[in-house]
């Protein structure tokens, strides 16, 4: 107990610290949101796969999906790697950082609002992402403390308040900055700790080759005549494992928490480098995660009341039986990732809202002439105003969340589908299309946000008939046809306007 708590204290002194450093640059709006736009690939890369993979990946994930599709479960950690990782550094890297610097859009829901000219769509854009990063915050909160309430003894509720009140603290103090380079240092906490503990854990059952022999002789839920699909390459359900890898790594490329890393990173060298960088991370970190996840169904499950699997407490039960240091290292390891994470959803909230919701400036397009403007001491007051305003939110958010974690409505992955289905399935595919083509309308854009959110709530209302995971997942790929095909029938924007707007590309 003593290592584990002097281990603990460490990293969150240093957390802390890392905040203190870096409020000088969290004085203006683009300093406290995106970093000056100066932050290097390293520090993009890793904050990009830290705010990717938290708690609710490596206990939530890595546990359910993990005891339904056995090994093959690592395809969902192959599929961030490669399409949530690789392709999306590729689809989106250098398009959204040259554009959204062009339009001088901030924020997600700012870049509806000036490349669709139409303010509505800011508005509401902005209204979807505080709404359901709401759900996912909690999954994170309740992950991470169900991992401490195992190593530390502490009882769930007391861990999910210290965890609010210490990423409010470094947030709050240094913004995208500070957020950025604690990413980097829990970025490097995560990559050793994943792999010494599946080496442990392999270890405790024999090595590799033993445990997976074990894992083939467990029979099939669905046919208990047959054995060896939980070691098998596919697992015992390919197509709702093909789910699961579409919502966790297709989602990531319609979240706005993670395209804004884009925004922030210095230039388009940064970004190739990143892209190799982020996808590495993710291979390890993701990969590593789903694969020890995996061996779940040699640990005796824990019943919940209702007497089902209590999924989220899988992970955790693989995890007791190891030497102290090393779960010392699982809750270093776990709270690096959450803490990531949550500091990227909390930022991402609070600007949305203050900057497309509570300070609404009218932009210009690229080219054009602006009326007026006010004077530099007015506008660096109404900069601060907006800092301050941010800081308030981050704590309103918080606190939000923090009530929905003490009553979690729902396992940890079921909070994750439902937000992220409804997030990148409104969103996913009027911003990528949006980047590329200019025959993208605005109608276009309000019918996938329809789409996105209406499916998700309605199959939620319903009592989840399509399991939110797959339902999340054909919310993201279905927005591609409601986009290009209203796009057809609906009004397009006006030549001039787009072409100033893609003549950042030339």
């Amino acid at each position: 107990m003593f290592i584990k708590v002097i281990l603990t204290i460490i990293f969150l002194v240093v957390m802390v610290g890392v905040g203190l450093y870096s409020r000088k640059q969290a004085s203006s709006v683009d300093g406290f949101v995106l970093g000056g736009r100066a932050v290097g690939p390293w520090l993009t890369a890793f904050a990009y796969g830290t705010s990717y993979f938290s708690a609710v990946v490596f206990v939530g994930y890595a546990g359910q999906f993990g005891w339904r599709y056995g090994l093959s479960s690592a395809w969902i950690g192959i599929g961030n790697a490669v399409i949530g990782s690789l392709l999306a550094w590729i689809i989106l890297g250098r398009r959204t950082k040259k554009m959204t610097q062009h339009i001088e859009s901030r924020t997600m829901p700012d870049f509806f609002g000036t490349r669709f000219c139409d303010q509505g769509l800011r508005v509401t854009a902005s209204v979807i992402a505080f709404v359901f990063l709401i759900p996912y915050t909690a999954g994170v909160y309740s992950g991470i403390s169900r991992l401490f309430e195992m190593g530390f003894g502490i009882p769930y509720e007391y861990c999910v308040v210290i965890m609010s009140i210490l990423t409010a603290v470094y947030v709050i103090l240094g913004g995208y900055k500070a957020t950025a380079m604690n990413d980097f240092i829990q970025g490097i906490i995560m990559l050793f700790g994943i792999v010494a503990v599946i080496i442990a854990v392999l270890n405790a059952q024999g090595g590799l080759a033993t445990a997976v022999d074990k894992l083939a002789q467990i029979p099939s839920d669905a046919d208990p005549a047959v054995n060896g699909g939980f070691a098998s390459w596919f697992g015992p359900d390919p197509w709702g494992l093909l789910g699961v890898v579409i919502l966790t790594s297709l989602g990531t490329m319609g979240l706005p928490q993670m395209v804004g890393k884009f925004y922030s990173i210095t230039d388009e060298s940064a970004i190739r480098r990143g892209t190799i960088i982020s996808t590495i991370f993710a291979f390890i970190v993701a990969g590593g995660c789903y694969f020890l996840g995996g061996f779940g169904r040699l640990y005796e499950p824990v019943i919940a009341a209702n007497g089902k699997i209590a999924f989220d407490s899988i992970v955790p039960a693989m995890l007791v039986t190891l030497p102290n240091i090393l779960i010392a290292l699982v809750v270093l390891l776990v709270l690096s990732a959450s803490m990531s994470t949550l500091a990227s959803l909390v930022l991402t909230s609070s600007s949305t809202m203050t900057l497309d919701l509570i300070y609404r400036d009218k932009k210009s397009l690229p080219g054009e002439v602006e009326e007026g403007s006010i004077d530099d001491i007015v506008a660096e007051k109404v900069e601060r105003r907006k800092v301050v305003v941010m800081r308030v939110l981050i704590v309103f958010f918080i606190v939000i969340s923090l009530m929905i974690a003490l009553n979690p409505p729902t396992f940890i992955a079921q909070l994750m589908g439902i937000s992220w289905g409804a997030l990148a399935g409104a969103f996913l595919a009027p911003f990528m299309l949006g980047l590329y083509s200019k025959r993208i309308t605005t109608a276009s854009v309000w019918a996938c946000f329809i789409w996105g959110v209406g499916l998700t709530v309605t199959n939620m209302l319903l009592g989840n008939p399509i399991n939110p995971i797959n339902c999340g997942a054909i919310a993201m790929v279905g927005g591609f046809p409601v986009v290009l095909l209203v796009s057809l029938f609906t009004k397009k924007l006006p030549a001039a306007d787009v072409d100033r707007m893609f003549d950042c590309y030339k």
